[in-house]
């Protein structure tokens, strides 16, 4: 019995470890999840409060885990274990029911699971940590009471400085599409297929054609058949296939960028009228420096045009703006704004807005291509 006490506690701890790890890493991330939750619980008057829930439940997820391994209060670690596990065992049975969120965010970015394998997970997780508390009477702590309490305030402040860091840089471990040396989109872009569906008027048979294959100059069967509707299949694999580069007319031109032999720079936020003037001056101070050495520099947010054009306006601003999916925005830099590089679809490096490199240096580093 105390071989399964033992490795219960390090099994579930090293999970709970992860699961604050990955979460904690990102916790702007793990924040707009929780928005998500907010949203689909109607419980909007939550979301300003996502961000603070998001650095205490990683912290105290993390702590746990590694408390549970030190054996540092292992009964008081085990209850709270369970707690956090009910909790979460009721919403993701809730969640998988009724998908209120497609994706729970129980592992960040790292490791994507459907809504009913994350509630079976807590199911066999549950039952391990039930066991530990039925035998909670059984463990023993090597830490006195003055070393445990120190030890839980390191272990949490610490990792609660470790979330803050990452939330004001940028995240040290990337787990999302947007990681540097990533192909954002096709090296290369092969044609969508087209396929056509038609009826029979009389047998009600139906048939799929390859747009070109259809047989459209035999007049005979194109009376004898109806069209139904058409389904695209297209072979490339787009690591983002919602990211788009949109300009104030519609039109996109996500690949005329994208495929440019030369740097790319997007100057990304993702609701410009969250941003403080100094930041926008900042921005477009990088932004005129590099444009005049003859970078490509564009902006993309998930604002109005309206608000494009007001706040250019309104700060003197000269970047242009292009539209692009606010959730995809989220999703590239945890920054907003922030500056994301890229060469020939290929992601090379982010910056966090507190951090924007040297002009003289970026050009050093980054220097021009001949196109």
């Amino acid at each position: 019995m105390k071989f399964l006490r033992n490795f219960f506690r390090i099994l579930v701890g090293l999970l709970f470890i992860y699961s604050g790890f990955v979460k904690g890493v990102d916790p702007l991330g793990f924040g707009y999840k929780l928005e998500d939750y907010f949203i689909a619980f109607g419980t909007q008057w939550a979301i300003p409060l996502a961000l603070t829930l998001s650095f205490l439940v990683n912290a105290m997820e993390f702590s746990i885990g590694v408390l549970l391994i030190l054996k540092v209060r292992p009964k008081l670690m085990t209850l709270l274990a369970l707690l956090i596990t009910v909790f979460f065992f009721f919403l993701t049975l809730y969640n998988a029911i009724f998908n209120a969120v497609p994706d729970c965010g129980c592992f960040g970015d790292a490791l994507i699971l459907s809504n009913w394998m994350t509630f079976y997970k807590n199911v066999v997780l549950i039952v391990f940590i039930i066991f530990l508390y039925q035998q909670r009477k059984n463990f023993t702590s090597p830490w006195t009471t003055q070393t445990s309490l120190a030890l839980m305030i390191v272990v949490y402040i610490g990792f609660a400085w470790f979330e803050l860091y990452n939330y004001r840089n940028l995240p040290v471990v990337e787990f999302t599409a947007w990681k540097p040396g990533n192909h954002m989109i096709p090296e290369n872009l092969l044609p969508a297929n087209y396929y056509l569906v038609y009826q029979n008027k009389k047998t009600g048979e139906t048939k799929e054609f390859l747009a070109k294959d259809l047989p459209w100059q035999d007049s005979v069967w194109m009376s004898e058949w109806v069209f139904k509707n058409q389904r695209i299949d297209d072979p490339n694999k787009y690591l983002a296939p919602n990211f788009k580069i949109i300009d104030t007319i519609g039109n996109d031109l996500t690949i005329s960028y994208m495929k440019q032999p030369g740097y790319l720079l997007l100057l990304v936020s993702v609701n410009l009228t969250e941003v403080k003037e100094k930041r926008l001056l900042k921005l477009n101070d990088f932004y005129k420096k590099l444009y005049e050495t003859g970078y490509t520099v564009i902006g993309l947010t998930g604002s109005t045009k309206e608000d494009m054009i007001n706040l250019n306006r309104r700060y003197q601003l000269s970047i242009p703006w292009f539209s692009s999916d606010d959730t995809e925005l989220k999703t590239m830099v945890r920054s907003n704004p922030g500056l994301v590089l890229m060469k020939g679809g290929v992601l090379v490096k982010k910056w966090h807005i507190r951090n924007l490199p040297d002009v003289e240096k970026f050009k050093a580093e980054y220097p021009l291509v001949d196109k």
